[in-house]
């Protein structure tokens, strides 16, 4: 039991350090961000370090929306509209549309008695939330 407490607290270190590291090395020179987006870059960021990927995923990209989302002249754009519309970089352009695709997979369940690959292989599935959350939390430091 006490080893596997060590891990977590190792594992929630490496991602906490990971965090700061990405915020040196991207947000050099400060910006500012609404409250809502603050907001929504905390849980993102608390979810991403205890290991909530799902949570973490859908966060990141809340966040991402809502800061395009102030920083657009025009209301009303869907998050799609938002990207397509920004001054963001082609290449964050086109990472921001396939998360955003993946989130929508995961918000917008089109059949949810298909879970054979749920059930089957949980491991896998967790594997790869873990690895879009990654992308996302990147993504969105990106993104600001």
């Amino acid at each position: 039991m006490k080893s596997d407490d060590f891990k977590q607290r190792v594992m929630i270190k490496g991602k906490m350090q990971f965090l700061v590291d990405l915020d040196e090395r991207l947000l050099q020179g400060g910006v500012i961000i609404s409250e809502w987006a603050a907001f929504l870059i905390r849980a993102a960021d608390i979810s991403f370090v205890s290991g909530a990927n799902l949570s973490s995923i859908i966060t990141s990209l809340a966040a991402i929306e809502a800061y395009l989302r102030s920083e657009s002249v025009s209301g009303g754009k869907r998050f799609v509209e938002l990207i397509i519309s920004s001054d963001l970089d082609e290449d964050l352009k086109q990472e921001l549309h396939a998360l955003r695709k993946y989130r929508n997979k995961w918000v917008h369940v089109a059949a949810p008695w298909d879970d054979e690959l749920l059930l089957s292989s949980p491991e896998l599935i967790e594997k790869e939330l873990a690895q879009i959350a990654r992308r996302s939390i990147i993504a969105l430091r990106h993104t600001m």
